[in-house]
């Protein structure tokens, strides 16, 4: 019995490290120019961030080698700021990005960097373990059209449904 129990767990755990289908991603990723803060360009809709906005991620080194992560946005209902930290690990090595978060204790998803201004490190396009989480982050609040454009065209050939997305929530 403790041989299924942990082989279900195992499944369970590791479902949620995978990735959308054709979502591949980036190499050569250099999470020292990752490190610092990005703000939520756009997003499909999930219970953590909903009701939020001016949201952004701060990323830094964490002592064990891995990624603390800050979230952080800002809820007109309450009229107050909401704060999640978490953690994050590589999963296929440095140069990839594709890396496990965890705001909850022992459960990790999958957090996929699949497209990435490789110059500048000045936006990129984030999917979760499956087609309903899609993020677009930037460096600056404002970000040229042609990027906004550029990462609803991938996401809709990727299979995402970007007539949910949530553009430019901003107060």
């Amino acid at each position: 019995m403790k041989k299924i129990l942990v082989w279900l767990a195992s499944v369970f755990l590791s479902g949620c490290m995978g990735m959308p289908k054709n979502v591949t991603p980036v190499e050569d990723f250099e999470l020292d120019r990752y490190l610092g803060e990005w703000y939520e360009i756009a997003r499909l809709d999930h219970s953590f961030e909903r009701g939020l906005s001016n949201i952004s991620a701060t990323y830094s080194l964490r002592d064990d080698g891995g990624v603390r992560v800050v979230n952080r946005g800002y809820s007109v209902a309450k009229k107050n700021w909401s704060t999640a930290e978490g953690k994050a690990y590589f999963v296929h090595g440095e140069k990839t990005g594709h890396l496990k978060v965890s705001f909850f204790g022992p459960f990790y998803s999958s957090y996929v960097v699949f497209e990435l201004d490789k110059n500048e490190y000045q936006f990129a396009f984030i999917s979760g373990y499956k087609n309903s989480y899609l993020w677009l982050l930037a460096r600056n609040t404002m970000i040229d059209e042609e990027i906004k454009s550029n990462f609803v065209e991938k996401a809709r050939e990727l299979g995402f449904d970007t007539d949910k997305l949530i553009l430019g929530i901003r107060i």
